[in-house]
């Protein structure tokens, strides 16, 4: 099995790298730093392949000698969060939105024809699109684009299986500048074995913690009106 992945350099991205290729794929480890990617030399059936995903051109030269792949894993992302929504950083949110949301675009319309029939393709979203939270218009905008772009694509991909992947907090060198309490938060590792054992199942959504995600589905029954003050006082 070949499987390409984007956001290899770290977290949950280079747990999936590690686990896959320990497993005896041979593993495209994508990202934008080469020294990181050179560091997954350690296992002799990862292939380091450099691009920055928000560049399309970068994307198809770097992946060109990659004709035939079995399952693509979009997965490289960034968070930053709004401080002062009163005072909106546009600049943030652009630059969200593209590393997050945009990339994927560009992925796609370079690896999808890449896919075999048959193959599998999965979007790392975030659980952040069940609920509306403090401080994260621009992450959780663009990772409520990625989850119905991932929805509407496995309506309309017939012979390529979509899976939707909704993580918890996970501990990754991304989430330790949180300055708030990661409720429940698994780490990357643990995340990566939620993440293979449902893709391995194709299904269609994954989403973990299953405790955390379950609560936030419950709450998200709430009129928005209730969830607003709640959310209001997390605030404070």
């Amino acid at each position: 099995m070949i499987t390409l992945i984007t956001g290899a350099t770290s977290g949950i991205g280079e747990q999936l790298a590690k686990q896959y290729a320990s497993a005896g794929d041979t593993v495209i480890a994508c990202g934008r730093n080469q020294e990181k990617l050179n560091a997954l030399g350690q296992f002799d059936n990862i292939q380091a392949c450099q691009f920055d995903a928000t560049d399309i051109q970068q994307i198809r030269l770097a992946t060109a000698a990659y004709p035939d792949l079995d399952r693509v894993i979009l997965n490289a992302g960034n968070c930053e969060y709004v401080d002062d929504a009163r005072n909106f950083d546009s600049s943030l949110f652009t630059r969200v939105v593209t590393t997050n949301l945009l990339s994927m675009g560009y992925c796609l319309e370079a690896l999808l024809p890449k896919i075999k029939p048959g193959g599998q393709l999965v979007l790392v979203s975030s659980s952040v699109t069940y609920l509306p939270l403090p401080r994260s218009q621009a992450y959780g905008a663009s990772k409520a684009g990625v989850s119905y772009l991932a929805k509407s694509l496995a309506i309309d991909l017939n012979d390529i299986d979509v899976t939707l992947v909704h993580p918890g907090f996970v501990k990754t060198p991304l989430t330790d500048k949180n300055d708030f309490p990661m409720p429940m938060a698994v780490t990357a590792e643990k995340a990566a074995d939620y993440i293979i054992k449902s893709v391995a199942k194709r299904r269609k959504e994954v989403h973990f913690p299953y405790r955390f995600t379950l609560i936030l589905k419950c709450l998200r029954i709430l009129p928005l009106s209730l969830w607003l003050k709640l959310a209001k006082g997390l605030t404070r």
